[in-house]
């Protein structure tokens, strides 16, 4: 993957459309991927051939998610689902291969009526299944911190409980999925954690905030957001995962500016890398 790979989530944009006409309409407002958490109403082949034809990629995709109908947002850290949980991997992971998608997500999910200590067992269980699953393929787990702003009672609600998950499987096998909203949520200002961090990351989410719609509608400075990344050698796909606050293709106009900051500030490297 390239750092000028943007992700359109299809879960949140273009809506009004059928989801496999999602991918040309993402193409056509200049995204470059698409990530969905559960695609699977596309058969892969079909996913796959469509991505082709608009020259995108599957940047990534969940596993796990539970049965929305009855508020579960993961299955990974729920005791009692192991086998939910390891056979909604499995369906996810050989997707992913399929696909040529570089990422598996598996939710944790809310477990608030849990011991903490068995929550905490089974997600662990489950998160070293995913990677020893996951090992000598293509594919790499990720974890994201939900802030409780956005679901209350996610069993991982901030960075640094991700970073102490994270540090027991090694940044090599999984990786963080850092998302604005949920990290201005919860007071951090990423551009301030990028630098001591960036081995962390494997995937970007960008949503402003307050509001959770497009860039340029709250009080995040995704300049020096973009900045920080480009500095500090992030080349994963940066994925928009936003709430449009009109149509999809209105929001998108902050589009082909990302585009023209981050040829600048990848130029900027370039340069600075040239030796006097």
């Amino acid at each position: 993957m390239a750092l000028n790979l943007f992700s359109a989530h299809i879960a949140y944009l273009y809506t009004e459309l059928p989801l496999l006409d999602r991918i040309a309409a993402a193409a056509g407002s200049g995204f470059t991927a698409v990530e969905h958490p559960q695609p699977f109403a596309i058969p892969a082949t079909e996913m796959r051939r469509e991505l082709a034809r608009h020259q995108m990629v599957l940047s990534q995709i969940a596993a796990g998610t539970g049965d929305g109908s009855k508020g579960e947002k993961g299955l990974a850290a729920l005791p009692g689902r192991q086998a939910d949980f390891r056979e909604a991997f499995n369906r996810a992971l050989d997707y992913a291969i399929a696909v040529d998608c570089p990422f598996v997500h598996p939710m944790a999910g809310v477990a608030t009526n849990a011991d903490v200590s068995a929550v905490t067992d089974t997600y662990h269980r489950n998160l070293s299944y995913a990677v020893d699953r996951a090992a000598g393929t293509s594919v790499r787990i990720l974890v994201e911190a939900i802030s409780e702003a956005a679901v209350p009672g996610y069993f991982m609600s901030t960075l640094d409980h991700a970073s102490r998950i994270q540090n027991v499987f090694g940044p090599g096998n999984l990786s963080l999925l850092i998302d604005t909203f949920h990290a201005r949520a919860n007071s951090v200002e990423l551009e301030r954690w990028i630098p001591a961090n960036a081995h962390r990351i494997g995937h970007v989410h960008i949503a402003d905030h307050p509001g959770r719609h497009e860039p340029g509608t709250g009080s995040i400075d995704f300049e020096a957001l973009l900045t920080a990344l480009v500095e500090h050698g992030y080349e994963g796909a940066i994925g928009f995962e936003y709430i449009p606050s009109t149509t999809t293709v209105v929001s998108t106009a902050f589009l082909p500016r990302w585009k023209q900051l981050m040829a600048v500030e990848l130029k900027q490297k370039r340069q600075d890398r040239r030796p006097a």
